[in-house]
């Protein structure tokens, strides 16, 4: 299960968590306090190629649109279809029930890139 502790970070506030292969992304805590009230998720589709960086993903609030980025490169296997009617599950659970879609990673070194949660939190502070 993936927590806030063993998530790996891009600079841009997603997540990611990989399991076999494949990485479980959302957004960080504080990226879904800074987007607030989530009414709308735009995820990619099943099967689209996505490379590390590449907007593949538009969260909608009251206030404003945030794209989302992927963390790392693939093919996307999964999206979070619980979203289409709950998307306010962003907010709630970010680092759980709250994941955005999932990746079949091409290049393991991308996931080892990213920022470990102490790493990430510094960022945030500056």
């Amino acid at each position: 299960m993936h927590t806030e502790e063993n998530c790996r970070f891009a600079k841009t506030h997603e997540w990611a968590y990989a399991e076999n292969g494949v990485a479980t992304v959302g957004i960080s805590n504080h990226a879904q306090e800074e987007i607030s009230d989530i009414v709308f998720v735009d995820l990619p589709k099943v099967g689209q190629q996505v490379t590390a960086g590449q907007n593949c993903c538009v969260i909608e609030s009251v206030k404003s649109a945030s794209e989302i980025y992927a963390p790392v490169s693939g093919e996307i296997v999964e999206v979070n279809s619980a979203l289409e009617g709950d998307p306010a599950l962003v907010n709630r659970e970010p680092h759980g029930n709250g994941w955005l879609f999932k990746i079949k990673m091409t290049n393991a070194a991308e996931y080892d890139n990213l920022l470990d949660v102490n790493a990430y939190k510094a960022t945030l502070a500056k």
